[in-house]
């Protein structure tokens, strides 16, 4: 295992990216997005997966991809957060990218460490830890079923569907597939409803090597979640902490009141400590380490509510500003609140938790 600190590189990529999204998707920029009804910002992620190359960091240089890993995605993660980005990064460069890789699918891997395509992994964005059932079948290479629920799926060109004895990629444009938008709450994380009638599918993986490949994907997507949650949690302290040196109330800043520094001080310990734990969910997703699944529930357990009380935070201590449309402080509680579900709720995570170091028997 390495050290949880960051990197040279992990800085470098950190401060490049992080002026790319201050210039090119600023708060007020998101705001106005989030009005357009469109399904990602294509501008952005173009940018982000082709000029930057990220989509294809944790691709293997053999596959055309950047050949860096997943410690390197969690940092890309963690500004995507801070930034509400809305690109489909976790979706296609984390969780399908992850699925692909257990499979070894050379064809969907080039394409994806390129920036030519962008995938979605057919499952319910709130399913896990324990494996989503299976509600598609296959016959004859045709598959039929429906899914619910599932991020990314608008801006996908392949969906990676699991069905009955496998798992099938997909052309998202194909006949006989249908994608319907549904109301989310977080207006920068699209979910739809998939249904396929009668629709060709690739074979990418089949029986037991379709089924892990799944769960590592699931497993992976939950510990790199972490760190989005993190970089939510983080815009949230430090914009308040900023806002309250500001504003004044009967003379003085309203940050010099000690309740308030006793919050903002509580705050910063949480997310202090969600750091530790989203970097070690991501080291362990990064070297394949046996402790993952512990790892990736322990983060989730941890950084999921620890964003959302940032982000609760942020929205009351700014006053009457946070509570409104102009003001960004919404879409972080949205994107935090949505993410406490994704992958599986905190208390799931517990309930796993307590199963895998054997304080629950099954």
């Amino acid at each position: 295992m390495t050290g949880l600190l960051y990197g040279e590189v992990e800085n470098e990529l950190r401060a490049s990216l992080r002026g790319m999204l201050a210039q090119r998707s600023p708060g007020r920029h998101v705001l106005s997005w989030s009005e357009s009804g469109q399904a990602t910002d294509a501008s952005l992620w173009r940018t982000i997966a082709g000029e930057m190359g990220l989509a294809g960091m944790a691709i293997p240089e053999e596959y055309g991809g950047g050949g860096a890993g997943l410690r390197e995605a969690a940092v890309v993660l963690e500004e995507l957060g801070r930034a509400v980005a809305p690109v489909p990064f976790l979706g296609s460069a984390v969780v399908a990218t992850s699925a692909l890789l257990a499979c070894r699918d050379a064809e969907l891997l080039t394409k994806l460490a390129t920036g030519e395509a962008v995938a979605a992994l057919a499952v319910p964005l709130g399913a896990g830890p324990a494996p989503a059932p299976v509600t598609v079948r296959a016959e004859n290479g045709r598959l039929h079923g429906s899914v619910g629920l599932v991020a990314d799926a608008l801006a996908a060109d392949v969906l990676l569907v699991p069905a009955d004895g496998g798992l099938y990629a997909v052309d998202a444009r194909a006949f006989g597939v249908s994608i319907e938008r549904v109301v989310s709450l977080d207006m920068t994380r699209p979910l739809a409803d998939l249904t396929l009638d009668s629709v060709p599918g690739r074979l990418v993986a089949a029986g037991e090597d379709a089924a892990s490949a799944v769960d590592a994907a699931r497993t992976v997507g939950a510990a790199l979640l972490a760190s989005e949650q993190l970089g939510v949690a983080e815009w949230c302290l430090e914009s308040t902490v900023e806002y309250l040196k500001t504003r004044h109330q009967f003379g003085r800043p309203v940050g010099s009141f000690q309740a308030l520094k006793h919050r903002l001080a509580d705050l910063w310990v949480d997310v202090t400590q969600a750091r530790a734990a989203a970097r070690y969910a991501a080291a362990c997703a990064a070297t394949g380490d046996g402790d993952l699944p512990v790892a990736a529930s322990l983060a989730q357990a941890f950084c999921s509510p620890v964003a959302v009380k940032a982000a609760e935070e942020c929205v009351q201590l700014h006053g009457g500003i946070g509570f409104t449309w102009e003001h960004p402080a919404h879409l972080y509680l949205k994107r935090a609140k949505s993410s406490s579900l994704a992958f599986g709720t905190a208390d799931r995570h517990r309930s796993a938790l307590g199963t895998l170091i054997g304080l629950i028997m099954n």
